[in-house]
């Protein structure tokens, strides 16, 4: 595995590049072949980046698991800090040049440079996660049901709260988080119509802070914990560590999103505080867009991950959460009920 720190992706001194012949930046598309050879499949990450304990690391668990059994060889490729479109079109070249197959955008900003690298390289197959505005023959849409997870979550919350508060922490205020706010919501009032939902966004775009900073997590949970709610769910990427924490804090319950949190390392301390998380399986679509390519009949156009394909769901690894029969049988009902088409989830608040 070879990962590109946060470093601009040009100018990049060649006196890294050749500590890191796969690293992203600078050598031209007359690498050789056996350059070309040992890096084969590349993820350029979303806003905060590998570490996140969220979406970011859900991708790269993918791309782990196709490096184990797929032997193929992966590259990573880190997001700067205020970066521009034009950085993430230099990126994704790079990437390509070096003959990385597939390229995959980690997150819906990258459509726009996905839009301009992919017909230049008709030949390599380019992976986007939560976007379905950019089409081509050769770009691959990775898509969820996001507010199907968030309406479980929802049902959940509104069996355990004590308060009958519960609150909703958005990351930035894009249609992708508003799914997860409707979902939430809808399972919430579904569950309990005199519960009340807190709902707050972190930033407005095109400020992606919101995604990247655990201290606006922190402080907008704790404000909402303030005004009564005892449960706290954030769609808000590394942001959302920052509510979890503060929530555990006060002893009250956090729903992780994106990755299993309460397995995650990094939020060990804050565990026995996490509930349940709404998973998507980023790493499932990762691997599969991997082997896709792998098998030579690689994925394009629209693939969805829903409750229906356990493309998304509720984590259950919390002792305290398998105890809640009770939650866990709402939970399961709402789910089946939802294949079944006799619930439709909301996709707008």
């Amino acid at each position: 595995m070879r990962r590109i720190t946060r470093i601009a992706t040009v100018g990049i001194a060649s006196a890294a590049l050749a500590l890191s012949a796969t690293a992203c930046g600078g050598k031209k598309s007359s690498d050789t072949a056996s350059d070309k050879k040992e890096a084969s499949v590349a993820l350029a990450y979303d806003v905060g980046g590998r570490g996140d304990q969220s979406f970011n690391d859900a991708a790269y668990a993918g791309l782990e698991l196709a490096e184990k059994d797929l032997k193929v060889k992966g590259a990573e490729a880190e997001p700067t800090d205020g970066e521009g479109e034009a950085d993430k079109v230099q990126r994704l070249t790079e990437l390509a040049r070096k003959g990385n197959n597939p390229v995959i955008g980690v997150g819906f900003a990258y459509a726009p440079a996905i839009k301009k690298v992919a017909p230049k390289f008709p030949n390599t197959t380019f992976g986007i996660i939560d976007d379905t505005s950019v089409t081509d023959k050769n770009v691959a849409n990775l898509v969820f049901n996001e507010e199907q997870g968030s309406y479980l979550a929802g049902v959940a919350a509104a069996k355990v709260t004590k308060t009958g508060t519960v609150g909703f922490i958005g990351g930035v205020e894009v249609p992708l988080i508003k799914k997860f706010e409707a979902g939430f919501v809808q399972g919430v009032k579904d569950t309990n119509p005199n519960a009340k939902v807190l709902t707050q966004y972190l930033t407005q775009p095109p400020n992606f802070d919101g995604f990247s900073k655990p201290d606006l997590g922190k402080a907008t949970a704790q404000g909402q914990l303030d005004g009564g709610a005892d449960v706290v769910y954030a769609a808000a990427g590394l942001a959302g560590t920052g509510a979890i924490e503060a929530t555990a804090a006060k002893g009250k319950w956090a729903i992780g999103v994106d990755s299993d949190q309460y397995n995650q390392a990094g939020l060990s301390k804050y565990k026995d505080h996490i509930l349940t998380s709404v998973t998507k399986q980023v790493s499932q679509a990762v691997f599969d867009l991997i082997k896709s390519v792998q098998d030579g009949k690689p994925q394009t156009g629209e693939v969805r991950y829903g409750l229906d394909k356990d493309g998304v769901g509720l984590a259950d690894s919390n002792p305290e959460y398998k105890k809640m029969t009770d939650v866990i049988a709402a939970v399961e009902k709402a789910k089946a009920d939802i294949i079944a088409k006799k619930i439709t989830v909301k996709t707008a608040p």
